[in-house]
């Protein structure tokens, strides 16, 4: 857990932040966005993605999410029930024209897709756009790991404003675009990397404002490209650097090679919407891994390379090693039982949705 992450866990006990069961905080989101408009499968599919979110740790792609895709909705930036487009596809390829309907739900079935498509073909890619944000992208693959499939999938923000100034630049001109890879194991927990290029998720920087709380430095840059610690110079016209620090070359790299995946391969018009709408375009694959050997013996050598990696003796300082997705692991056994503490701020604002809405007693906000 990094300095920040404890400093606010310090800072959630110490204000009291409400603790909110999984079960009943899906039931809050889903019944809110089924009264902005949402069918019940697109507000199932969201609310189950922002608390799984939380439960994993990702605060940032959470229920703190939940009223600005409320305010999307109804800036028409988000259409419920948009119809799910195939434009093109072969059989181990497909194009997906998601018609701004929400990103969770056209991004599953995208991956579903590819997943049916591997089943037959052993592997199969498929391209996604014109959907809103998709929220946390390890969802996508873990879904082909959990087929006994290798998923990978990486996401862009299509012609949304760049939120990360290329390596040695200060304008933004890139998204924070992640990609994130699932591997089937005989592990408790799933390996799985999930990652921004960024040196943070965008989110993040959100959460600390919310939080008020300051950021390290390196994760940011002012108007004037000066490195700053304060999360509220990115929204006045800071950037999010790179992944990489000083090697920051190398995380504006990969971004650009997500942005060549995922927007230029996709035909999204790269050009930035004014409007501010959300634009996740993604590039999804899936590779059987029963096509290149038996899957009991990958899974449980994938499992012993675990714990091989675990058996390094830590460094000075350091608890020790976790495997690629252990610790959003842990996290979710952990809140499962304990709970999902939810900030004020956002706490406040999904209780002042549920008045709008007439819900507030059905939801107990009162």
């Amino acid at each position: 857990m990094s300095g920040v992450e404890s400093q606010a866990l310090g800072q959630v006990k110490e204000e009291r932040f409400p603790v909110i069961k999984a079960d009943r905080l899906i039931g809050i989101c889903v019944a809110l966005l089924q009264a902005a408009g949402a069918s019940d499968d697109e507000a199932q599919a969201v609310a189950a993605g922002c608390v799984n979110a939380n439960l994993a740790g990702h605060d940032s792609h959470g229920v703190i999410l939940i009223p600005t895709y409320i305010d999307s909705i109804r800036a028409g930036h988000i259409v419920p029930s948009a119809p799910w487009k195939i434009v093109q596809e072969s059989p181990t390829t497909a194009v997906i024209d998601g018609n701004w309907g929400f990103g969770f739900h056209v991004s599953a079935k995208a991956m579903a897709l590819t997943i049916e498509k591997a089943a037959t073909a052993n592997v199969a890619a498929c391209t996604v756009y014109h959907q809103s944000h998709v929220g946390r992208l390890a969802a996508y693959p873990l879904m082909a790991a959990n087929a006994g499939m290798i998923g990978l999938a990486a996401a862009d923000t299509g012609r949304s404003p760049g939120y990360v100034a290329p390596f040695g630049g200060r304008e933004a001109r890139l998204g924070t675009n992640p990609i994130s890879i699932a591997v089937p194991s005989d592990l408790d927990g799933p390996f799985l990397l999930d990652m921004a290029t960024s040196a943070v998720a965008a989110g993040k920087v959100f959460l600390a404002v919310a939080r008020d709380e300051t950021i390290p430095k390196g994760w940011i840059i002012d108007s004037e490209g000066r490195h700053t610690t304060d999360p509220k110079d990115y929204c006045r016209g800071g950037a999010l650097l790179p992944l990489g620090g000083t090697e920051g070359y190398k995380g504006s790299g990969l971004a650009a090679m997500i942005e060549v995946l995922c927007g230029l391969l996709t035909g999204a018009d790269l050009e930035v919407e004014p409007s501010g709408r959300d634009d996740n375009s993604c590039f999804m694959a899936a590779f059987k891994v029963e096509a290149f050997r038996p899957l009991d013996r990958f899974k449980k050598e994938v499992a012993s390379f675990a714990h091989y990696l675990k058996s390094s003796p830590p460094s000075e300082g350091s608890s020790g090693v976790f495997y690629p997705g252990e610790i959003g692991y842990l996290r979710q056994q952990e809140r499962t039982i304990s709970g999902i503490e939810i900030e004020n701020t956002t706490w406040a604002k999904l209780r002042a949705l549920a008045s709008e809405y007439g819900l507030a007693g059905e939801l107990d906000f009162a």
